[in-house]
């Protein structure tokens, strides 16, 4: 039975060198979200309220005018004045105009930001959201090759450049185009085009060198990006394997690891701040140009009396409130291209193909019995490197199966190919009948329960680590598995009892611990498949057939497939398989092989020649104690 070809089906995403069009086209969907009219309805209101904002704020030079020339008592007189010249004429009426004004577009400016944060951090969740589901949907292979220290960067990043780029985009890019758009108007209606020309020639260059110097920095910010990522993956990496660097007293390599890496962001970090500094000063004298032509050419007005001292204070305050949204245009350009950046890593890492998927028809695993088959398996991780060559096996329904073997030999990939990390590149896994290629994967691991040899636990209480092999648990349900496993009793040692935390990875149990919590784990889950992958390889001798006892009462009328070292642990199995250089060298039970007198009989001899040795020295130590 042969699995359907698979595709991989995902959204469209920007290109590794997204533009802004594309990235606020692939955003749209978590700005302007179908599923949330109450969204929706804030954006309407956020932008309502941004209009309103800048129409009060290209308002506000126009009343500090009007109270500039009512104290200079150069109100216009009129035959027939009415209230609102009588009213523009009190200056303190015009004063407190002038004030009330300011504080009503601060008003409505932060209203706008508010309605606007829900929406801002919908579409950042989102977004986080998606790109942490899919590094779960990523291949073993995939994780196996990237540092995790690495890729929390790079998803932190993503979303500080997601923020980045709809704060701006959506409030400052808009309403200072809003902005400049009243403004102009304005002061062409106040003074002439000339005014407006010198305007939007300061505004072109101050944009033209602002962009200019943004991409010569972009360059250096990827510099500096790239240190980041390093130094964080040194340090992410020295602790995680904290006790391997005390076990060879590699303090010094590390923190000097440690140091040639945030070096490389040091240097780059100054670089990035020096340029910034050139970019101010550039910004500055340009603006500072523009604004001293506009008040000259106002003040040459003023003096031959064609314009009022309100009239330069009113241009004034407006190039003062210019160089506000200016500045931002600056910092628009520059924070958006640094946000496309951030971003880059995080649309790679989203436009990832899946290795493993499931095919468009694929239906659920449905499990009667819970009989493995392996029918002429091939894999290689590396095309050059071949696995396994051609391995066939059955583990009956209610049987054990063990595979032995030395180191290399494919057991471990047998375990990760059934629960399936990779594909098999010939040849299929049935369980039931069903190729495993043509059913779900989700449905696929709730059949199949894992101890693993390298037990890593969640940073959290032990209760929480057992409960995980079946959430919504009993707390009745979780002490059973821990009685079964042999580990209740330790539990009941501890002060807080199934509520003690383990630390990261576990590290505060010992390996003993670790293992059997991953055991009263999978014995929670309860599957009709189980697989120990040297489930008992971190015990001493006593414990170790204390578990085993455990083990073999689990496994009993359910499917299991024992990857073992140690060849004690499967002398019990319905079949040993014997796995050398990718195929089954030798199979049959424990009694058979040892009578075959071959590479099981050898294996089996160094053994106990070792655990002899050992309990040897064992009796050695106990007598000179």
């Amino acid at each position: 039975m042969s699995a359907p070809q698979t595709t991989t089906q995902t959204a469209p995403l920007p290109k590794p060198e997204p533009k802004l069009k594309d990235t606020l086209a692939f955003l749209t969907p978590y700005l302007w979200p179908k599923d949330r009219a109450d969204l929706r309805g804030q954006v309407v209101l956020a932008l309502l309220a941004m209009l309103v904002g800048k129409l009060l704020t290209a308002l506000t030079p126009l009343t500090l005018k009007w109270a500039t020339n009512a104290f200079a008592g150069k109100v216009p007189a009129l035959a027939h004045p009415t209230w609102w010249t009588l009213l523009i004429g009190m200056p303190i009426a015009m004063v407190a105009a002038y004030g009330i004004v300011r504080i009503l577009f601060n008003i409505f400016n932060n209203v706008r930001d508010a309605l606007f944060a829900a929406v801002g951090q919908h579409a950042v969740r989102g977004l986080a959201n998606r790109a942490f589901v899919h590094l779960h949907n990523l291949s073993l292979r995939f994780h196996l090759q990237r540092r995790t220290g690495g890729l929390s960067r790079v998803i932190e990043r993503g979303k500080s450049g997601i923020e980045t780029i709809i704060r701006l985009t959506m409030m400052v890019g808009i309403p200072t185009v809003v902005e400049f758009v009243l403004t102009a108007v304005i002061i062409a209606a106040q003074f002439s085009l000339w005014y407006v020309v010198v305007v939007a020639v300061t505004v072109v260059l101050y944009v033209w060198f602002s962009i200019v110097a943004s991409n010569w920095r972009i360059a250096i910010r990827k510099d500096m990006n790239d240190a980041d990522s390093d130094s964080m993956s040194k340090a992410v990496d020295s602790l995680l394997n904290f006790e391997t660097v005390k076990y060879f007293g590699n303090e010094k390599h590390e923190s000097d690891r440690y140091n040639r890496a945030t070096a490389k962001y040091e240097q780059a970090a100054i670089k990035t701040y020096m340029s910034l500094a050139w970019l101010n000063i550039g910004q500055a004298l340009i603006f500072g140009a523009g604004m001293t032509v506009v008040l000259v050419m106002s003040a040459y007005e003023v003096v031959h009396g064609t314009k009022t001292i309100g009239h330069l204070m009113m241009v004034n305050t407006y190039m003062l409130q210019l160089a506000i949204p200016l500045n931002f245009i600056g910092t628009l350009y520059r924070e958006i291209s640094v946000g496309l950046i951030d971003m880059d890593a995080m649309f790679k890492l989203l436009d990832e193909p899946q290795e493993v998927v499931d095919a468009p028809e694929a239906r659920e695993l449905q499990v009667e019995n819970g009989a493995v088959v392996f029918k002429d398996v091939h894999f290689s991780y590396d095309p050059d490197r071949p696995i396994l060559k051609g391995v066939s096996f059955e583990v009956p329904a209610g049987k054990t199966v063990a595979i032995v073997g030395p180191s290399g030999a494919g057991k471990s990939t047998i375990s990760r190919l059934l629960f399936r990390f990779y594909d098999v590149k010939g040849g299929s896994i049935e369980i039931d009948g069903q190729d495993i290629r043509g059913v779900s994967q989700s449905s696929l691991r709730r059949a199949i329960g894992m101890v693993p040899q390298d037990t890593v636990l969640f940073n959290d209480t032990i209760a929480y680590n057992i409960g995980y092999g079946k959430f919504g648990a009993t707390r009745e349900e979780i002490e059973d598995a821990a009685e079964r496993a042999q580990i209740a009793g330790f539990i009941g040692t501890l002060s807080k009892g199934y509520d003690t935390e383990v630390g990261e990875r576990g590290l505060k149990l010992s390996g003993g611990e670790k293992q059997r919590v991953a055991i009263a784990r999978t014995l929670l889950k309860s599957p009709p498949i189980l697989i120990l992958d040297e489930a008992t390889s971190a015990l001493d001798t006593h414990t170790e057939r204390e578990i085993q006892a455990s083990l073999d009462d689990v496994s009993k009328n359910r499917t299991t497939l024992v990857i073992a070292h140690r060849l004690s642990t499967v002398v019990g199995a319905d079949e040993i398989l014997v796995l050398k250089d990718g195929v089954v060298a030798e199979r049959g039970k424990h009694h058979q092989l040892m009578r075959l007198g071959g590479l099981y009989y050898s294996m089996w001899e160094r053994q106990r020649a070792a655990d002899e040795a050992r309990e040897n020295l064992a009796k050695v130590v106990a007598e000179v104690e």
